[in-house]
């Protein structure tokens, strides 16, 4: 998979999925039509979140429950890890790094997520020959799965924090790299019709001056889906040790801008064929500036006259 800024993603989204289970198991497949799961979506959405820096064998067994959770929900322990290709203790190893005690609690967690919904169908990769019509539908699919899963990994606490950090701030540079610079250029064009002194750098070398000449009273807003980006990096270091808040806009926790950042607003999101990871991310990273700039502007008693000074017509959302 790729990430929206280029670099590969590395953990639960990589290595196989698994050969589909013999005859001779019991548990049943989630290879059927999906209906309506969207409490699995968002379950799907946190464990993504929650799934970076797995080591090899724990990474193939988290990828195979983000693909087909309901298999691994009527799975034995042996079933699982033949599937995936690991031991057994690799099995409830990985159970454990992504927060529950035990192989048996994941089961049940899943079994609570997918309440009374019958079907998870597993994303399919989009071949050469595929038509327009299918290629729309998985596109659709793609950003509904994307923004569900937010509601899953988002921290609300967070993103209250995020909206007093921004109100609060002297000035915000929104950064990004590949695809996401287009995402932080949109959020500094949204804060800054609210009034915030915000803007955006596109040189690398431009953007750390700006970081380094920032100070206490100052927010940078970093976008990176893989939080690896090392030119977002580089921009977001040397803002938080110039005093600056940094709130991160990534998919994971526990990667190196989410754990370098004051505020990390993580949207999680469901595994995606490499065609459409790019697209879900922009989606949901999208959704979450949104928020952010809604909330702000709700907040803000003044943000109308500040917007009216600027030339600029808000919607009434009050």
């Amino acid at each position: 998979m790729e990430d929206t800024d280029g670099n590969s993603i590395t953990g639960a989204g990589d290595g196989p999925s698994g050969d589909s289970a013999s005859s001779g198991d019991s548990a049943s497949s989630g290879d059927s039509a999906s209906s309506g799961d969207s409490a699995l979506t968002r379950w799907l959405g946190a464990l993504q979140a929650r799934s970076s820096d797995l080591a090899a064998s724990e990474a193939k067994v988290v990828h195979l429950i983000l693909t087909d959770p309901l298999f691994v929900g009527a799975a034995t322990t042996a079933q699982v890890a033949a599937r995936a290709g690991v031991s057994a203790p690799s099995v409830v190893r990985a159970a454990r790094a992504i927060g529950f005690t035990g192989f048996t609690e994941l089961k049940l967690e899943i079994a609570r997520a997918r309440g009374t919904t019958e079907f998870f169908a597993p994303p399919t990769a989009l071949t050469a020959d595929a038509s327009a019509a299918t290629i729309v539908e998985a596109s659709i699919r793609t950003g509904t799965d994307a923004l569900t899963a937010i509601a899953g990994a988002i921290d609300l606490g967070a993103l209250d924090e995020a909206v007093d950090a921004v109100r609060g701030a002297g000035q915000v540079l929104s950064v990004g790299a590949g695809t996401s610079s287009a995402i932080a250029a949109d959020a500094a064009f949204r804060l800054r019709v609210l009034g915030a002194r915000a803007f955006h750098i596109t040189d690398h070398e431009s953007a750390m001056i700006a970081a380094r000449l920032l100070d206490n009273d100052d927010v940078v807003v970093a976008v990176s889906a893989t939080g690896r980006t090392t030119s977002t990096l580089d921009v977001a270091d040397a803002a938080s040790s110039a005093g600056a808040t940094l709130i991160a806009i990534t998919d994971q926790y526990d990667t190196p801008l989410a754990t370098l950042a004051d505020i990390a607003l993580v949207v999680g999101g469901s595994p995606l064929p490499t065609q459409m990871a790019a697209a879900g991310s922009r989606l949901a990273h999208l959704v979450v500036i949104d928020s952010l700039a809604t909330a702000l502007a709700l907040r803000d008693p003044q943000h109308d006259t500040r917007a009216e000074r600027a030339g600029i017509d808000l919607p009434d959302i009050g």
